[in-house]
């Protein structure tokens, strides 16, 4: 075939292809640019989707099994003393990882009349005076309880009953809020927990929150999980790292709630049933009956009788030291001038002599929590 043709054929034919592969391309150009597009209103709407969640309040915390934790702690080389039932005196080993207390027994003076005060090196009182109380305790005046010396009231929201597992919100919450705040007295909040796994701590701290509800808190919220020493309970055997998850899931979410978290906790058990170097930024609520907590370790808060006598309140009611001012910014350590008409809170019996405390297997003072409980949980469980 001559070449002429053959140019003129390709010619005839390669035009229109080529018409064919350009409208081709510039089509697929249109829908590559359309992906694009999409792609840049998805992207839009999925930055738009975050900070519109960003604005409203993170999931709660949930248990983190797969987390992992650090046993190997390092000793300090001391020991701590125990008394046991069966051996007598024992000793524990001291953490190196845990603070020690800042609070020598010298700075506490009791005072003869069931009241202890805590003074700092200057001289002036370091520490606030507390009671905590629930539905077992009848509140009659809370302006003279106000006018005894009480500087804070830690009100129980509920407990979870140690037979059953049920969750029961405290009757007299609301009331009591009210007329504390009326008094002028600063408030915080606990949880009487027997919680079995994280899951019913993180629904101890949903509770505790709904019944708070828009309610303003000068003080903590504690976690209060405490041993059944007089009866069968759900809790008994409890491990080790069972309690600990436990105490974290709820300090957790009472954080995303928006309220500072607290451990309750007696000497022993804390330093038998909890693992101490994983709950070091949460505040402590220590319990312990003496005329001088011995417990080692450094607490913020002292709950040292549970025979206290104050105006304003049928019957004995736990009294508390808190060593800081939890109602203001960042909770400054307390220093305060000794007024010159201290009213003493509560008298000591005629013979001179305390009453009878209730005490475990171990000698540990039962609080009136427990031994409460003990009653309400022997009824229909």
């Amino acid at each position: 075939m001559p070449e002429s043709k053959l140019t003129k054929i390709l010619l005839n034919v390669g035009i229109p292809v080529t018409a064919v592969v350009v409208t081709a391309a510039g089509f697929l150009m249109l829908l590559s640019d359309r992906d694009e597009k999409i792609d840049t209103l998805h992207t839009m709407l999925r930055v738009q989707s975050e900070a519109a969640a960003a604005t409203t309040a993170p999931e709660p915390y949930e248990p983190l099994k797969a987390q992992e934790v650090n046993r190997f702690y390092e000793l300090a080389g001391h020991k701590i003393l125990l008394y046991d039932k069966e051996y007598g005196e024992i000793y524990i080993p001291q953490l190196k990882d845990v603070p020690l207390s800042v609070h020598p027994l010298e700075q506490i003076k009791d005072i003869g009349n069931g009241r202890v005060l805590s003074y700092g090196t200057d001289g002036k009182l370091n520490a606030l005076t507390g009671i905590d109380i629930s539905q077992h305790n009848e509140v009659t005046d809370w302006d003279a309880v106000k006018a005894a010396g009480v500087d804070f009231v830690m009100l129980r929201v509920g407990v979870r009953t140690y037979g059953g597992g049920e969750l029961r919100k405290d009757t007299c919450f609301q009331r009591y809020y009210d007329g504390a705040k009326k008094a002028g007295l600063k408030v915080g909040a606990y949880f009487f927990s027997q919680a079995v796994t994280e899951a019913e701590a993180v629904e101890e701290a949903r509770l505790t929150a709904q019944v708070i509800g828009d309610r303003k808190l000068d003080y903590p919220v504690a976690y209060d999980w405490e041993i059944i020493y007089d009866d069968e309970a759900r809790t008994d055997d409890i491990p080790v790292d069972t309690l600990t998850d436990c105490t974290i899931a709820f300090c957790e979410n009472m954080k995303h709630y928006g309220f500072q978290p607290m451990i309750y906790q007696n000497k022993r058990t804390s330093l038998l049933k909890l693992d101490l170097p994983r709950l070091q930024e949460y505040p402590f609520w220590l319990a312990e009956y003496s005329d001088g907590a011995t417990y080692p370790y450094d607490y913020d808060m002292w709950q040292y009788s549970p025979k206290g006598s104050v105006p304003g309140i049928v019957g004995k009611v736990d009294l508390n030291i808190s060593f800081y001012d939890y109602a203001q910014e960042n909770a400054p350590a307390v220093s305060l001038d000794i007024p010159p008409d201290l009213t003493a809170i509560g008298t000591m019996p005629k013979n001179g002599s305390p009453e009878t405390v209730l005490t475990d297997e171990f000698g540990n003072g039962l609080t009136t929590e427990t031994t409460a409980m003990l009653g309400d949980m022997m009824q229909g469980e």
